[in-house]
């Protein structure tokens, strides 16, 4: 979270989670939970979309130059630059029964091909997750439709449409691997969840605001969705 003084603040989730208002779909009847040895494996599907009020080259263009807006757009989560198109991103605190994680993963935002932007998992240089392993696949496609709307703040407005496939390792400590597999499962679905509405909801809106005022675009957060 942000504080009031601008400082960035780790997000904590603990037992109770809090529902938020979303869009986001989880294309699976359920996030699943597979031990493997030592390891517990949770998955889910997601996907949403979110809409810019310009022609799809603009969104294109926007999209491509990653460099200029993305750190800018991922606080308060804490980014560093990984090369050309990786960036590091510390995500938050997490937990639950007492035990807690800060996940730190490298993402890739690839460069499109065939009209799609595809994001991928990389390596950190020099760090080793402590406890835990992120496969992260997402991928977005841009689709522009003329907008009938009278009241629209533009006559052309670009979709882009996104996929999430997301698979988390974790090693628990003792304590936690002694409780029901159902409650761990349950508890984990709930986090994972959580985590990826919360930072897709963030990450969304203040993109399309950063989007809207480079082209200096009027756009407010109740600005209409339209599928």
């Amino acid at each position: 979270m942000l504080s009031t003084n601008g400082e960035y603040q780790s997000l904590e989730i603990q037992e109770t989670i809090l529902p938020v208002d979303s869009n986001l779909l989880e294309t699976q009847d359920a996030v699943t939970d597979v031990t493997v040895g030592t390891q517990t494996q949770f998955c889910g599907s997601y996907s949403d979309f979110m809409e810019m009020y310009a022609p799809v080259h603009q969104v294109a263009e926007y999209l491509n130059a990653h460099a200029s807006w993305f750190t800018r757009c991922a606080e308060p989560m804490k980014v560093q630059p990984l090369g050309e198109n990786g960036y590091a991103l510390i995500i938050g605190r997490f937990g639950s029964f007492g035990y807690e994680v800060e996940p730190k993963i490298g993402l890739e935002l690839l460069p499109p091909e065939a009209g799609i932007y595809r994001i991928r998992t990389i390596p950190i240089p020099d760090y080793q997750a402590p406890g835990y392993d992120v496969d992260y696949r997402a991928s977005m496609q841009l689709k522009e439709y003329v907008n009938d709307d009278a009241e629209s703040i533009a006559p052309q407005v670009t979709r882009v449409e996104w996929e999430l496939d997301l698979k988390v390792y974790l090693h628990f400590p003792r304590f936690i691997q002694k409780l029901p597999k159902s409650l761990i499962q349950s508890t984990g679905d709930r986090l994972l969840n959580q985590i990826v509405r919360q930072v897709s909801r963030r990450l969304t809106h203040k993109v399309q605001e950063d989007f809207h005022q480079s082209l200096g675009i009027p756009f407010t957060k109740n600005s209409k969705r339209k599928r």
